[in-house]
């Protein structure tokens, strides 16, 4: 499986068959990511994981949380525990709900995708999933996380890999101490993709 990191959340997947799956081109992410795609998942609603406006002419199918409030964009709705295939490649949904940043809010659900058996997606949250993970995309920053909850994320997990995802809020300072931190402290093989690099 070929991974291509885009910016923030954004990821191209692309198998040895020629399917090519994107993961949560939200809004801040480059339009080539979409190119070509055969199926897009989306981890929840809100507009860093999900441009309506691209995705609504892809003529792709596009999949997300079945309660997902995402007005004007056809989808196919997936519960947590849902395996489906998408653009070739088997997916798992895991989870269920975006991880708490104040009170209750936001309220909204999300899913993390199990690719294949391999790559774990989590969205907005850091849900584990109930089967081991060779490749964990790691988020980075959110208003909803602290810099400990990704290293014990990856610990937990202990995935053979780890690429650290969800940085569009950060600046090359706090980009290069987050991603030392991971490097340190996650116990494995840690790195940052530049957006438009691969793996």
């Amino acid at each position: 499986m070929r991974i291509t990191k885009y910016t923030h959340s954004c990821v191209r997947l692309q198998n040895h068959d020629g399917g090519t799956l994107v993961i949560d081109p939200g809004v801040w992410s480059e339009p080539e990511a979409l190119a070509g795609a055969d199926a897009v998942l989306v981890t929840h609603e809100h507009a860093d994981h999900v441009d309506v406006l691209r995705l609504k002419g892809l003529g792709v199918p596009v999949y997300a949380p079945t309660s997902a409030r995402i007005p004007g964009l056809e989808f196919t709705g997936v519960d947590a525990d849902e395996e489906f295939t998408a653009a070739g490649f088997r997916v798992i949904a895991q989870g269920g709900h975006h991880a708490r940043i104040y009170g209750d809010l936001p309220d909204c659900p999300n899913l993390g995708y199990l690719v294949d058996d391999c790559l774990y997606h989590p969205g907005d949250s850091l849900h584990r999933p109930d089967r081991p993970v060779h490749t964990l995309l790691v988020p980075l920053q959110g208003s909803w996380m602290k810099t400990d909850e990704a290293i014990d994320f990856v610990r937990a997990i202990g995935p053979e890999r780890a690429f650290g995802i969800h940085d569009g809020q950060l600046n090359e300072r706090g980009l290069s101490s987050l991603n030392g931190w991971l490097a340190q402290e996650s116990a494995t093989d840690y790195r940052w993709l530049a957006p438009e690099s691969s793996a």
